[in-house]
């Protein structure tokens, strides 16, 4: 895993951080294609989150570099979206204000940044809900609502922090559904953490594998979509493999 095919729209290479002399990422490297999903699986402390404030210019790395459709942004902000585990809508605001809160931050005017926003709504799952507020919605709408704003900031990159674990496992298994489809329209380049292990092979085109301790990429694992989108991918001897090599490697 030291290069990457041609033309990624983003690449990790090779970056390590320390932290009070203390390794904490040592020679991390990944790609992440067009259109693409892949999943960070980890044990808490192998360094999934520092990997994404790395990408998204809040820290800069001691070594490596971040590319972005070829251009180095170690340490830019503002290039990919970063959806946090919480929702974080502001309550005092609409949902349209919300969901088109990075559309005022660039400059939009108000009125036509909401115009571009009510435009997602439906495809979201939103629609007539403009003018309500964050604590009128259920959790899926929440969240859907908070994908619809980091997808408005970077239609071309965006990371995704265990969005879908405050979800109880109905919803979950709603929104992970809902999710595909919408991702099948968009085809949004995302990265996505989680601790998940069955919604990382849901959810992934290829899923990296993360030691701890320092973190290091010590698998790389592609997933057949067309196998896990079946209803009962569950059931797929396919799914049982992966999870099983899952298992064994952060054994």
């Amino acid at each position: 895993m030291n290069s990457c095919r041609s033309n990624p729209k983003l690449e990790i290479r090779n970056i390590s951080k320390s932290f009070d002399g203390e390794l904490i990422l040592n020679k991390v490297h990944l790609c992440l294609y067009p259109g693409e999903i892949i999943s960070l699986l980890g044990v808490s402390g192998s360094g999934k989150s520092t990997i994404f404030n790395i990408i998204s210019g809040l820290l800069k790395p001691d070594d490596g570099k971040v590319l972005f459709n070829g251009e180095d942004i170690t340490g830019m902000k503002g290039k990919v979206s970063y959806m946090l585990q919480k929702d974080l809508l502001l309550q005092h605001l609409p949902i349209v204000d919300n969901v088109a809160l990075p559309l005022f931050l660039k400059g939009m005017p108000k009125k036509e940044a909401r115009q571009q926003a009510i435009k997602h709504f439906e495809k979201f799952g939103l629609k007539n809900m403009e003018s309500s507020y964050p604590h009128e919605l259920s959790g899926g709408m929440a969240q859907r609502a908070a994908f619809l704003r980091t997808y408005l900031f970077s239609k071309e990159v965006a990371l995704l922090d265990e969005p879908f674990s405050a979800l109880d496992a109905i919803t979950k298994s709603h929104i992970h559904s809902w999710y595909l489809d919408i991702m099948n329209e968009i085809k949004l380049s995302t990265i996505f953490v989680t601790h998940d292990i069955d919604e990382a092979i849901k959810l992934s085109h290829r899923i990296y594998i993360l030691s701890s301790h320092p973190g290091e990429i010590v698998e790389e694992i592609p997933v057949n979509r067309q196998v896990m989108e079946d209803e009962e991918y569950f059931l797929t001897k396919e799914y049982r493999m992966i999870k099983q090599k899952i298992l064994q490697v952060l054994a």
